[in-house]
């Protein structure tokens, strides 16, 4: 692949050979970004190829408006949170598709960008919000929630043991101005399980998963994107901790277990059979080489699922 690049898409070549991407497909990028694996995509699947995009990101369809600008007769950006893929797909008659991508990492947009607030390392404002449509702010939780309320949400979005500990010592030391005051707490903390990667990870998991309410957006995206698949299409997921992976699994189960038998039948009797067969076994991670070139993609894993059931439509 010979692309210019804004920045490194995760596992790059590892999305586009899963998708199976051809020429004259449609494919959906549910999470545009720089539009780097959009990019690869419509690059791959010429001629004829077209690919729908959506970010709730303002700035971020703006970059990848500039770079897709050779595509621009191939390609529909949209500034949207992913949750409304369905409803944009089929007002833009862009169903069925060959495939979809769903790469739930932060944006290197995002997280560069000192108004945004997902980094700790600066004087950030504490904002986290993916598009600025939503009044819910980090500032707010961490200024004006209750400690239950802080504690509840950074145990439920980061399943993290010292969310009581870092909760008491919000309340006990805020108002937060910007996003260095609170991770410099967090790091003075003595902290009852100690963490590799800097204290205030998790936290800032949690804060950012919550102002964007990320899982029931999660949930709807990887129904309402598979349902958009035709027979053979392929749906691709990045994620990037393990919450959003438990998520995905589930997602993937639940497509594999469709039987609605009551438990004590000894056989199934209902002939609902699985709409989908995974593809990969065993996650896809990042290779030693690239996590060296991008160390934001180490924890990355994707997950591949095909659809194998359609009632309504095939492709012609």
């Amino acid at each position: 692949m010979n692309l210019k690049r804004y920045h490194f898409p995760v596992m790059l070549t590892e999305v586009v050979e899963s998708l199976e991407v051809t020429a004259g497909g449609r494919y959906i990028d549910c999470t545009l970004g720089e539009g780097g694996h959009s990019e690869a995509i419509l690059e791959f699947s010429q001629p004829g190829g077209q690919l729908l995009g959506l970010d709730a990101d303002h700035e971020a369809i703006m970059v990848s408006r500039s770079r897709l600008e050779r595509f621009k007769n191939s390609s529909f950006l949209v500034n949207s949170y992913f949750s409304k893929v369905s409803e944009i797909a089929h007002e833009l008659n862009f169903v069925p598709v060959h495939g979809a991508l769903l790469d739930l990492g932060l944006s290197s947009l995002q997280l560069d960008f000192e108004e945004r607030g997902f980094s700790f390392s600066d004087n950030n404002i504490l904002d986290m919000r993916f598009g600025l449509n939503n009044d819910l702010t980090a500032k707010k939780i961490v200024n004006e929630y209750s400690e239950i309320e802080i504690s509840d949400i950074i145990y439920q979005f980061s399943q993290d043991p010292n969310s009581r500990v870092i909760a008491k010592a919000i309340i006990k030391n805020r108002p937060f101005n910007n996003s260095k005051e609170l991770a410099d707490l967090i790091s003075s903390i003595r902290l009852k399980v100690k963490r590799k990667h800097h204290p205030a990870t998790l936290t800032f998991q949690a804060l950012r998963m919550a102002v964007n309410d990320e899982v029931e957006e999660l949930n709807k995206v990887l129904s309402d994107s598979f349902s958009l698949l035709g027979v053979g299409g392929r749906l691709a997921v990045i994620s990037y901790h393990s919450t959003e992976d438990k998520i995905v699994k589930r997602f993937i189960n639940n497509g594999l277990s469709t039987c609605e038998c009551p438990p004590l039948n000894l056989e199934c009797r209902c002939n609902i059979s699985p709409n989908l067969k995974i593809v990969n076994k065993k996650p896809i991670t990042p290779t030693l080489e690239e996590i060296n070139q991008n160390p934001r993609s180490r924890s990355a894993k994707l997950r591949v699922i095909e659809r194998i059931q359609w009632k309504k439509k095939r492709f012609l």
